[in-house]
């Protein structure tokens, strides 16, 4: 069986600017997670692209810039920390999306399972075996499996970034 294409002549369609598309998506509000990498040296970054693809085996998704200086410690990684941040913790994310810092400077934290870097007092908290890098673009989509995790006040809101800052 063969099936024509009835646009096969015409030209393929423009995608959107990417000036465009970023204020498009700024009206998308997003849970702000840190992901975090080695402890030697530690490695994270402020991120707002995590989603929950599959509860058979549970799967997670974030993306990560290939420019970013993150990424050679991410695509290295076999494991991962994810923090979901909380209402009290704009702090955290603020200082995790600064770049040309230490991050981990003046930041509580400790070398948690599997040698990841864990953040102290997260809303939620996943230590995640990396599956899958899947290059999407000038990003990268990790695929990670949750193997551990916690949380903490069920009282606690989730921190969200939504139209470029943050809120609860």
């Amino acid at each position: 069986m063969t099936t024509t294409d009835d646009h096969a002549d015409s030209p393929p369609p423009t995608p959107l600017a990417p000036n465009t598309f970023r204020t498009l998506l700024r009206r998308l509000a997003a849970t702000v997670v840190v992901v975090t990498a080695d402890c030697h040296p530690p490695v994270g970054f402020t991120a707002t692209s995590l989603t929950s693809v599959s509860l058979r085996p549970p799967l997670l998704s974030f993306c990560v810039d290939r420019s970013s200086s993150s990424w050679p410690a991410v695509r290295a990684a076999r494991h991962v920390g994810i923090h979901l941040l909380s209402q009290r913790q704009e702090d955290v994310a603020r200082h995790f999306a600064t770049r040309g810092i230490d991050r981990f400077g003046g930041v509580e934290w400790h070398c948690g399972p599997h040698g990841v870097a864990l953040l102290a007092d997260p809303l939620v908290w996943l230590v995640c075996r990396v599956a899958h890098r899947i290059v999407a673009g000038d990003h990268i989509i990790v695929l990670s499996e949750p193997l551990e995790g916690g949380h903490l006040d069920e009282a606690l809101s989730p921190l969200m970034y939504h139209m470029g800052g943050y809120l609860t």
